[in-house]
């Protein structure tokens, strides 16, 4: 699915997306931020941020920067920072497929429910890789397919519909955690029929790999000086 298809996609669902989704989404992302281990004076990335069902959890000790393509999905994680006074949490629309920052620029990086919604898992997986830190943590959150045969042929039927409101449901686990270049500490479910799995891995870097070149430089560091929450 291209960028333009998923901003058009995700703004009409800006309105309804936490009442239609939150009650499946959030148990599985604040278990996960509970247990990614954030410390005093951290630098997390949240990808795909959308209306901020996560801002909330992030502890007030570290620094916060949540992306999303969707300006409008944006709008309304806004609005909840100014409700809820969240100073730590800065938004900024961006295309996780080509993250405006400098490598090395954070210590940990959330990931929920996005890399069965963007064209290429295997571009914001490398980007990802390359903004967070040599042994920083990456957490995602995501539906993947099921190995049960049944489920999974359930899956295939459903597919088409699912990609027509935003996502796959035919993303195989196992490959993407081969492609992705983590190091993958633990995976696992919530309860033993549940369709989103939890991943917690560690990004390490090779001496001299080489990272992308983004075009124009990226924010840095210096972002989170910078660049105010609304």
């Amino acid at each position: 699915m291209e960028p333009e298809s998923v901003k058009r996609i995700y703004a009409k669902l800006s309105n309804v997306y936490e009442p239609l989704f939150k009650r499946f989404f959030y148990p599985r992302i604040k278990h996960a931020i509970a247990y990614m281990g954030i410390e005093p004076g951290d630098r997390v990335l949240d990808v795909g941020v959308g209306t901020g069902l996560s801002l909330s959890l992030f502890p007030r000790h570290c620094e916060v920067i949540g992306i999303d393509i969707s300006r409008q999905m944006l709008k309304k994680a806004r609005e909840k920072i100014r409700r809820e006074g969240l100073d730590h949490i800065t938004l900024m629309e961006m295309d996780a497929q080509n993250l405006e920052f400098d490598d090395d620029t954070f210590d940990k990086v959330f990931i929920s429910h996005v890399v069965s919604v963007v064209p290429s898992p295997a571009r914001v997986m490398s980007e990802v890789r390359r903004v967070c830190r040599n042994g920083g943590r990456v957490v995602i959150v995501n539906h993947f397919k099921s190995k049960n045969k049944m489920v999974e042929k359930f899956e295939k039927i459903v597919d088409p519909l699912c990609r027509r409101i935003g996502w796959r449901s035919d993303m195989c686990l196992d490959q993407f955690l081969r492609e992705s270049g983590l190091r993958v500490e633990q995976r696992y479910k919530l309860r033993k029929l549940d369709l989103w799995h939890l991943i917690f891995a560690v990004n390490e870097k090779l001496t001299g790999e080489p990272h992308i070149d983004m075009d124009g430089g990226g924010m840095g560091k210096a972002a989170f000086n910078k660049v105010g929450a609304s």
